[in-house]
C-alpha cells in the first residue's frame, strides 16, 4: 500500500473541519441577520397580550397575565377594512395578471416593428418614482369621478402594477422553450391556444409571484388611499388600523394585536406560494432545479 492512499483518509477529515471554520462566520452573521429581523415581530407580539398598564410599566419585557381579548377587539375592530383589501386586491390581480400575461407574451413571442422600443419605455415607468405621478394621478381620478370610491383604489393599483408584471412575464416566457411551440404549431395549435394550453399553465410560478407582490402592494398602500377615501367603509386595513388611536387615548394592546391579525394573511400566503414566488423570480419551474 503506497503513502499516498494511506494519507488519503487523514486529509478529507481536516478539509471538511477547515470548511466548517470557514462556514461558521457566515452563518453566525445569517443568524444575526435574522434575529434583527425577528425582533420587532417578537415586540408586536409580545405588546398585542398587553393592557396599557403592563405596556408602560413593562415595555420590553412579556408581562402576566396575557390578554388574548385584545385580538377579539381589534378583530371586531378591523374586520371591514381586511374585507376592503381583500376586495381590491383580488380585482387588482385579476387585472394586473391579464394585462402583464398578454403584454409579455406578445414581448416574448412576437415580432413586430418597435418590439425593442415599446419595452424599453415600460422599463422606463419603472424609474419614474411615485411621489411624482401623485399630483397628475389624483387630478385625473377626480377628473373621472373616482374619489371616494373603490376604483379609486384599483385602477392605480393596476396600472402601476402592470409595469413590473410585464417585465417579469416577458423574462419567464423567453425561458419556456421554443421547441414547445414549435411542436404546437406543427400540430395546428393557433396563437390564441398556443396562449391557453402552453405559456398558460407554464407560467402559474410567475403568476404567483406577481399576484404576492399586487397583495403586498395592496396591504402596505397607506397614503394614497389616505388621500384619496374619505368613507369610512371604503378605507383599506392599512388606514383602518389608525381608529385605534383615539381622542381618549391609544389602546396599545389592541392596536398590536391588529398589526398581527393584518399581517397574518401576508405570512400565509409567502408560506405556501413562496416557492412558486422564488421559482418566478430565478425564471424557472418549482421542482425543476
Amino acid at each position: 500500500m503506497s503513502a499516498a492512499t494511506i494519507e488519503a483518509p487523514s486529509r478529507q477529515p481536516r478539509t471538511r473541519v477547515k470548511r466548517r471554520r470557514s462556514g461558521a462566520p457566515i452563518h453566525v452573521a445569517l443568524i444575526a441577520i435574522v434575529a434583527v429581523g425577528l425582533l420587532p415581530y417578537l415586540f408586536v407580539l409580545t405588546t398585542s397580550v398587553k393592557t396599557n398598564e403592563q405596556f408602560a410599566t413593562s415595555y420590553w419585557a412579556p408581562s402576566f397575565p396575557l390578554h388574548f381579548e385584545n385580538y377579539a377587539t381589534a378583530w371586531n375592530q378591523i374586520a371591514p377594512f381586511m374585507l376592503v383589501s381583500v376586495v381590491v386586491a383580488a380585482i387588482s390581480i385579476v387585472g394586473i395578471v391579464a394585462l402583464s400575461l398578454l403584454s409579455g407574451y406578445v414581448f416574448a413571442r412576437f415580432q413586430f416593428p418597435g418590439r425593442r422600443f415599446f419595452f424599453t419605455l415600460v422599463i422606463a415607468l419603472l424609474m419614474v418614482p411615485s411621489i411624482a405621478s401623485l399630483i397628475p394621478l389624483f387630478v385625473m381620478m377626480r377628473d373621472l369621478g373616482l374619489l371616494n370610491t373603490l376604483w379609486v383604489l384599483i385602477v392605480p393599483r393596476i396600472a402601476g402594477g402592470a409595469v413590473l408584471g410585464t417585465i417579469l412575464m416577458k423574462t419567464f416566457i423567453e425561458g419556456i422553450p421554443q421547441e414547445l411551440f414549435d411542436a404546437a404549431r406543427v400540430d395546428g395549435a393557433g396563437a390564441g391556444r398556443l396562449f391557453r394550453s402552453i405559456m398558460l399553465p407554464l407560467s402559474l410560478p410567475v403568476v404567483g409571484t406577481v399576484s404576492l407582490l399586487t397583495v403586498i402592494g395592496v396591504w402596505n398602500d397607506f397614503f394614497w388611499p389616505l388621500l384619496t377615501v374619505t368613507d369610512n367603509a371604503l378605507k383599506p386595513v392599512s388606514v383602518g388600523l389608525l381608529f385605534f388611536r383615539g381622542q381618549a387615548g391609544t389602546d396599545y394592546g389592541a392596536m398590536f394585536a391588529g398589526y398581527m391579525i393584518a399581517s397574518l394573511p401576508l405570512l400565509l400566503l409567502f408560506l405556501f406560494l413562496s416557492k412558486y414566488f422564488l421559482a418566478g423570480i430565478q425564471g424557472g419551474l418549482p421542482g425543476s432545479h
